[in-house]
């Protein structure tokens, strides 16, 4: 699913006997589409202040653990208008007890309660539940003007390490990723080579999306202090487009109920990136 021009889904895998040929990475400049740019960051704004799943309508997310109450001021997550309810997992599947009765929740499918959505994610035996109502408190993204010079196309050099790990992506939650390998991007202030994840399980036998999770020298100084994310999209023939314009900021920007993802090793870039979203710490 893509939320104002960037795919929080989680990601399918490429074909590595195609990346391993391109040893070298080759980079060029791409002219910035700004009336695509600002179109999708017209999306993304109403996508954030609308949508039952946006980063402002999360209301809890907390670890299922020996099991968790839901409704009254008292109970692990307090909801408004929610009869007393729990929420247990058992054999690595998780089920709402509530009124007599149980309802299985499917992993990472929402399940409608009321006016709540209920979201269990997580692998089994480390299961999580994220409660959502009405998106509140919404302000709109803030952003750096487009810069012309920061998009790229670029090809993947190969990883330093094979097999999946578990990670928090940029929406908060743990998935499953791999190492898909390296860009390198010819910055006016120097090269910055980036690590590039594969997130959500995918396979090497799909094209999918990658990501990089990146810092700078703006982070704490106009952008969110954790770092930003931003997609590479398919351009064919082994290579891939990516547009610092088009950086965005995890969920936990938006709203403390997310955590944010850790650094990803060697991925600072010591100059300033000057585009995509920006941070205005309010209260």
């Amino acid at each position: 699913m893509r939320r104002g021009g960037t795919s929080w889904a989680p990601l399918r895998g490429v074909r590595w006997a195609a990346l391993l040929v391109l040893l070298t990475s080759h980079v060029s400049p791409l002219t910035c589409q700004t009336e695509d740019l600002a179109r999708e960051r017209a999306d993304y704004a109403t996508w954030l202040a609308t949508a039952p799943f946006s980063p402002y309508a999360a209301v809890a997310l907390q670890p299922v653990g020996p099991g968790l109450a839901l409704g009254p001021a008292t109970a692990d997550i307090p909801l408004a208008g929610f009869p007393a309810a729990r929420v247990v997992e058992e054999r690595g599947a998780v089920f709402l007890e509530q009124n007599g009765g149980r309802r299985a929740l499917p992993r990472n499918r929402p399940v409608t309660v009321g006016s709540y959505q209920l979201l269990a994610s997580g692998p089994p035996g480390r299961s999580q539940l994220v409660v959502y109502g009405p998106p509140r408190g919404v302000r709109p993204p803030g952003y750096y003007p487009a810069a012309p010079g920061l998009g790229f196309t670029v090809a993947l050099e190969p990883p330093e390490r094979r097999g999946a790990f578990r990670t928090l992506g940029p929406d908060g939650l743990e998935t499953e990723a791999s190492e898909a390998g390296f860009v390198t991007l010819p910055l006016p202030g120097g090269a910055a080579k980036l690590r590039v994840y594969r997130m959500g399980g995918g396979t090497e036998e799909d094209e999918a999306e990658l990501q990089v999770f990146f810092r700078d020298s703006t982070n704490g100084h106009g952008s969110y202090p954790a770092g930003r994310f931003v997609t590479l999209d398919p351009a064919g023939s082994g290579h891939y487009r990516i547009d610092l314009n088009r950086a965005k900021n995890p969920f936990c920007a938006y709203n403390t109920v997310f955590p944010c993802p850790p650094p990803w090793p060697g991925n600072s870039i010591p100059a300033q990136i000057a585009a995509g979203e920006r941070y205005d710490e309010k209260p």
